[in-house]
């Protein structure tokens, strides 16, 4: 390689030289290889550099004149459209996906009714059998309620004390404890 010898002030840009780095070491390269060459290539760079050739990365990849794949500097393609930046949120829906509409152009309901399909019944099948009756006769199951008029006379009798209750669970009934006088 040649070593250019120019005074600091006839030095090209740093985004040239960065530029000219990465298209001479085959398109792609990563940053200790890129700052290894531009040393090499010139001998009398400023005593800033380091911090310049960092922060000159940094904005060229922002202004989407270079990528970084897996930590490899790569130059954009001219030809190829800049890189998407995906904002926030959910993306929207692709062009070309249709939405079938829930009311037809006739006016009609859609193909398919809502809710869940009804059951198959076999048109070949018998009447469905009712399961037999248990063996004391009875229904299975909660019995049904008995007539209101039968409740209502039975709270009619009053209870046999003559005092009436009240709601809940009685108090407990305490017997009074008498101590003996001389102990």
């Amino acid at each position: 390689m040649n070593i250019t010898t120019a005074p600091a002030a006839d030095l090209p840009p740093l985004s040239e030289m960065i530029m000219t780095a990465i298209e001479t070491l085959t398109n792609e390269a990563d940053k200790s290889t890129i700052q290894k060459h531009i040393e090499s290539t010139y001998a009398s760079l400023p005593s800033d550099f380091q911090d310049s050739f960092s922060d000159q990365l940094h904005v060229l990849t922002q202004t989407g004149q270079l990528t970084v794949v897996n930590d490899c500097y790569k130059k954009v393609d001219s030809d190829a459209p800049p890189p998407l930046r995906r904002g926030r949120g959910r993306p929207p829906k692709a062009a070309g996906t249709v939405k079938t509409p829930l009311v037809s152009a006739n006016g009609m309901s859609p193909a398919r009714p809502r809710g869940r399909p009804p059951k198959v019944r076999d048109p070949l099948a018998s009447s469905p059998v009712k399961p037999a009756a248990s063996a004391s006769g009875r229904k299975r199951g909660r019995p049904p309620k008995a007539n209101r008029a039968a409740p209502a006379a039975k709270k009619a009798a009053p209870p046999a004390s003559g005092e009436r209750r009240g709601r809940g669970r009685p108090p407990k009934v305490r017997t009074p404890v008498v101590l003996p006088i001389g102990s």
